[in-house]
């Protein structure tokens, strides 16, 4: 399987990651991972992309896309893979989709969390107080939640017209999330 997880902030994305990797037997990728990993390895990628996290700026696409393109060949992912925080924008899909094209691979399907909005403030907060994360503010986190409505919507729409969408409820107990989203994996046809 090949698959990339989507939601906003707090919709759960990396525990569901978690399940459905280790039960198709595919790894879980996550941006934040490939940049943790490259910049412990001190790759000149890692070396690049720290610069800009230290400054506190983004990744530049490029640096990022490369890092992706590299797990994407590493071993564990020539069978399939779940990838969640990437792609980020349009231009990041059309360079998923030349990665992906030079593989001779295509996507299975792509997954939506969908949770409301207040819930997701909600958890979030919660989130902050448990692990003490005193700049996770409700106004950040509300701020974060219109990033990814902005820069995201536009990803759900390309990945719904080409037909991969899955969008699963969100919302409730992890374990009636997982069940919701291996019912809809059930149905979608494998590559």
């Amino acid at each position: 399987m090949r698959l990339i997880i989507m939601g906003p902030p707090g919709a759960g994305k990396g525990t569901q990651a978690k399940f459905i990797a280790e039960h198709f037997g595919v790894p879980a990728i996550s941006t934040g991972d490939i940049f943790r990993a490259n910049v412990s390895e001190g790759t000149p990628l890692g070396v690049d992309a720290k610069r800009y996290m230290d400054a506190g700026e983004y990744v530049p696409d490029e640096v990022t896309n490369q890092m992706v393109r590299n797990r994407l060949g590493e071993e564990d992912a020539l069978p399939g893979f779940l990838l969640d925080g990437y792609p980020r924008t349009v231009a990041q899909v059309e360079e998923l989709d030349q990665m992906l094209a030079a593989l001779n691979e295509s996507l299975d399907a792509v997954l939506v969390l969908t949770v409301d909005a207040e819930e997701l403030v909600q958890r979030l907060l919660q989130r902050a107080q448990v692990e003490g994360r005193a700049d996770d503010t409700e106004d950040v986190i509300r701020r974060r939640q219109e990033i990814y409505v902005e820069q995201t919507a536009p990803l759900i729409d390309v990945y719904r017209e080409r037909g991969l969408l899955v969008e699963v409820d969100g919302m409730g107990e992890v374990a009636e999330v997982s069940e919701r989203l291996f019912a809809a994996l059930d149905r979608v046809p494998q590559s």
